[in-house]
């Protein structure tokens, strides 16, 4: 091989060598190897299969050469590179308070008004403001719950076994999961529901270091099926992998924009806390989170934030330290 001015190629074949089999294998040069090339490394060769050519061994191939000439000046990642353009990986804005977070939300604030299984408006929504975020350049992972289809304490309570109950509400998440999947990738979020139970055909088994990767690359992991045990809620799970996610906090959507000391929808005094620790919710019997969830928080000092997932454009807010939320940590 032989560079000739203007970066023209000029290509030999060794009768019997290994790089003999040059129509193919030239495709590949544009990215690695032509650099090699115009540097002088010519022992430079993991571009190259090897095999044999049928035939003169030495000719010269005036199309290929004008192929690869042609290829040279491409983008050699056109898809990746329009991507870019689009702006389908942002960087991170530099008012947003946290880089990674994790998202929980329960099963419930996806049937929106109906009593039982998706609203998918309510889906969309909720799609929309990950988006919002998303378009921040803020690495997001998400645990749905889910109670709008099966709970297995509920389950359990009826009679049937604990562990059983426990596994069909993991199976009541990855539907979930997919469901805000399908509308995510909808609004042009690649998005990746990852299961801690394996199931290939649908979604990805949980690895932590591919997980951590998908988020490196700006796409939104969605945590399924919980730890993957019974007796652990999807609070627990969503503790859990945001620790091992290195999170910088956990998000928890529901239905009001705060911790309160009495439940707001029954008592109209109650009062709301703008910051509280972790020991005073445990205390307290607060609802924020289950004991584990809240235990495993305090001692990976992970911070919870409490906000209204009803109100529009308050994830992205809060991220942009303006809304109404209830810290928790200490």
């Amino acid at each position: 091989i032989e560079v000739m001015g203007q970066g023209r190629l000029i290509f030999f074949g060794r009768a019997g060598g290994q790089n003999a089999p040059i129509r193919e294998d030239l495709k590949r040069v544009c990215i690695d190897d032509l650099a090699a090339l115009r540097s002088g490394d010519f022992h430079r060769e993991s571009g190259f299969a090897g095999g044999r050519r049928t035939g003169n061994q030495n000719r010269f191939f005036a199309g290929e050469r004008r192929d690869v000439e042609a290829r040279c000046h491409r983008p050699a990642f056109p898809t990746f590179s329009r991507r870019m353009q689009r702006g389908a990986c942002p960087m991170t804005d530099a008012s947003t308070a946290y880089r990674r977070v994790l998202l929980k939300i329960s099963g419930e604030a996806l049937m929106g008004d109906q009593g039982f299984g998706l609203h998918p408006p309510t889906v969309e929504r909720v799609a929309q403001e990950v988006k919002s975020v998303h378009d921040m350049g803020v690495e997001i992972c998400m645990v749905i719950g889910g109670g709008n289809i099966f709970r297995g304490l509920q389950g359990s309570a009826q009679g049937m076994e604990r562990t059983t109950a426990d596994y069909m509400g993991m199976l009541a998440t990855v539907m979930n999961a997919l469901a805000m999947q399908s509308a995510l990738e909808g609004l042009g979020v690649f998005t990746r529901v990852i299961s801690a139970i394996p199931m290939d055909q649908v979604c990805e088994p949980y690895i932590r270091r591919r997980a951590v990767r998908h988020l490196e690359k700006k796409r939104v992991c969605i945590f399924a099926a919980g730890t993957g045990n019974p007796y652990f809620t999807t609070d627990t799970a969503a503790t859990l992998r945001a620790s091992e996610m290195s999170c910088q906090a956990i998000f928890k959507g529901t239905k009001v924009d705060g911790v309160y000391d009495k439940d707001p929808v029954e008592h109209a005094d109650a009062v709301r806390y703008d910051r509280i620790t972790y020991d005073e919710v445990l205390q307290k019997h607060l609802k924020v989170m289950d004991a584990s969830a809240i235990a495993l928080a305090r001692d990976n000092k992970l911070p919870i934030i409490v906000f209204s997932l009803d109100e529009p454009g308050g994830f992205r807010g809060i991220l942009a330290g303006e809304g109404t939320y209830t810290k928790v940590e200490g």
